[in-house]
């Protein structure tokens, strides 16, 4: 298994203490969020991960080259510019073997999620170029599946905006917008929450070559919903928390303590 960890971000909503040093160095317990992450994925099975940084780059670079996981670790370096969650994947293409799944996996999350089926999942199948990991999680901002849980598209429920190559999505949420609540089961549509794990496969990973330098991976989803196969992996009990505000943190204390009750 390949990974990619996202621990370039400024980790903005951690302020203060994100002004001395990058989320992913945050603790949480006795280790810092990367050191959990980095964990979790070998215990699923992972041997090879790229993580790619930028806000106080430095400090998570000496603490990869000093600490031994056993396993292959390299850093992709965005010191020079943020690239967004999609230019971060396309400048870490070299790292990889494109002809294996790519898992991606954001530095500050916690969950129930079985990383090994999930990868396994992906990688057992032809007739997929990603999967993304969703759940029912109430948000503002969900993805679109249609009833083969084919990605559709994507809205914001609160301000009715909607992105999708489909007309007859877009027109069937304008014809409904009086409404409050649409019913999109009965238009055979299902709105799922993304949780930030995904998979790209061989497919995906060389079509973001053409996409410019920065860019966000949802965008690049929407933009290939008719030419890639990009199919949501719904997770009913989906246990999530992320790490990267304040109020959170002592959540994760709390979750970290229960995983290691026997």
């Amino acid at each position: 298994m390949q990974a990619m960890i996202f621990a370039a971000g400024l980790g903005t909503r951690l302020k203060p203490i994100t002004d001395t040093m990058p989320k992913a160095m945050v603790r949480v317990g006795e280790k810092p969020l990367i050191e959990h992450t980095i964990e979790r994925l070998k215990n699923a099975g992972c041997n090879h991960m790229v993580v790619n940084v930028h806000h106080f780059a430095p400090q998570i670079i000496d603490f990869l080259h000093k600490k031994d996981f056993g396993i292959e670790v390299q850093i992709s370096d965005e010191s020079a510019q943020l690239l967004d969650t999609g230019g971060g994947i396309k400048r870490a293409l070299p790292f990889f073997d494109l002809q294996k799944p790519v898992l991606i996996h954001n530095v500050d999350i916690f969950s129930n999620v079985d990383l090994r089926y999930f990868y396994l999942s992906a990688s057992s199948t032809d007739e997929i170029d990603a999967l993304l990991l969703v759940s029912n999680r109430h948000t503002k901002r969900y993805l679109i599946f249609n009833d083969d849980m084919l990605l559709a598209g994507w809205i914001n429920v609160e301000t009715g905006e909607v992105k999708s190559p489909f007309q007859e999505l877009k027109t069937f949420v304008a014809q409904q917008a009086e409404e409050t609540k649409i019913n999109f089961a009965k238009a055979g549509y299902r709105l799922c929450a993304f949780s930030g794990i995904h998979i790209l496969k061989s497919s995906a990973l060389m079509a973001l070559e053409i996409f410019p330098e920065r860019f966000s991976i949802i965008d690049f989803y929407l933009r290939n919903i008719e030419k890639l196969r990009l199919k949501g992996f719904l997770k009913t009990d989906l246990e999530l928390i992320d790490v990267g505000k304040h109020e959170t943190l002592q959540c994760a204390e709390a979750w970290l303590k229960k995983s290691l009750t026997p």
